[in-house]
């Protein structure tokens, strides 16, 4: 049997060229597509040639609190990294605050906000 694998997940965000600028930045990927969407929206996907994220604005957004309470909000996008030390200098970089460092087995992470309600997770396991 082959093992399954993630190949994208779709989120609703405020500005997915915003976001996705900012993740090419950060990690390296690429825009891989953008263009209209369900519902008269907007999608960006960004990540690499294998799994990406669907960026999805609706033609109207309505303001969502993320409190981890309430079922079907992400809590927050984990991306792996080679340098745990380096990404994070380019977050601060780009002026954004890093919070709840921690080492625990077999890694290391930070965590910041990328846009409104979109949390970050950053981990490196070497």
């Amino acid at each position: 049997m082959t093992i399954a694998y993630l190949e994208h997940a779709n989120i609703t965000v405020e500005n997915p060229d915003e976001l996705a600028s900012l993740l090419c930045t950060l990690f390296g990927w690429k825009v891989r597509w953008s263009g209209g969407a369900k519902n008269d929206g907007y999608t960006v996907h960004v990540g690499n040639d294998k799994d990406y994220l669907a960026l999805y604005r609706p033609k109207i957004i309505n303001d969502i609190e993320s409190d981890y309470k309430t079922l079907a909000n992400i809590n927050h996008i984990g991306i792996v990294v080679p340098n745990l030390d380096e990404t994070e200098q380019r977050v601060l970089a780009l002026n954004f605050n890093t919070f709840s460092h921690g080492d625990y087995e077999p890694g290391r992470r930070f965590y910041f906000m990328a846009q409104q309600n979109i949390e970050i997770e950053v981990v490196s396991y070497n």
